[in-house]
């Protein structure tokens, strides 16, 4: 499966994918943090934790049932 891989990738760029998508699914800050081996959560967050379009549409729901929900 790896050979299919786009040869431009870098180390770089699968580390951000594989931080985004462990955020994706709800993995706490500081487990992520120490996948990455950081000590301060300022650097995961600004560098490395990235909104996806799955988060944006999870909260976009989350906060319709809230707002049927005060009906």
């Amino acid at each position: 499966m790896l050979h299919n891989l786009n040869p431009e990738l870098t180390p770089h760029s699968l580390r951000h994918t594989h931080t985004s998508l462990l955020a994706e699914a709800g993995v706490a800050l500081e487990q992520i943090m120490d996948r990455l081996g950081h000590s301060d959560d300022q650097i995961t967050k600004n560098v490395f934790l990235h909104v996806t379009k799955e988060m944006k549409k999870e909260a976009s729901q989350k906060f319709s049932q809230l707002m049927r929900s005060l009906d």
